[in-house]
């Protein structure tokens, strides 16, 4: 399974979700049912995990925490605001920079309309 076919299975979720919950529930809940959701059309799932990194020739263990981590491909930043911030777009890419994953989605459940909530963001070439 190829990053696209994740990502088109994470936004397949993520508006499911919504559209039974609505927004404003906090991010966690959020990522607990889109986790059961993908992991129930087989896919794996990593929560809260820690990334490394080097810079300069120094590794730091815990750089940052990523939200969710899918099939070890695609990267997923969950927000619950009102609208999403040009800098979370601008974080996302920075993680996929990090981490080497080609594709990621800032997804905010705190639209109105879990479409307006969506970005792919892609890190070099898929």
């Amino acid at each position: 399974m190829n990053e696209n076919d994740i990502g088109q299975m994470v936004v397949d979720c993520a508006v499911k979700l919504h559209k039974a919950l609505g927004p404003g529930l906090l991010e966690s809940v959020y990522e607990k049912l889109l986790t059961r959701c993908l992991e129930k059309r087989g896919l794996s799932v990593q929560r809260q995990v820690p990334v490394a990194f080097e810079f300069e020739g120094e590794r730091f263990e815990e750089g940052f925490r990523a939200d969710m981590i899918v099939n070890e491909k695609v990267m997923v930043e969950l927000k619950s605001v009102e609208k999403a911030h040009p800098a979370h777009k601008k974080q996302l890419l920075t993680y996929l920079k990090l981490t080497g994953l080609k594709l990621g989605y800032l997804l905010n459940f705190g639209e109105a309309l879990m479409k307006d909530g969506i970005t792919r963001s892609i890190n070099g070439e898929l």
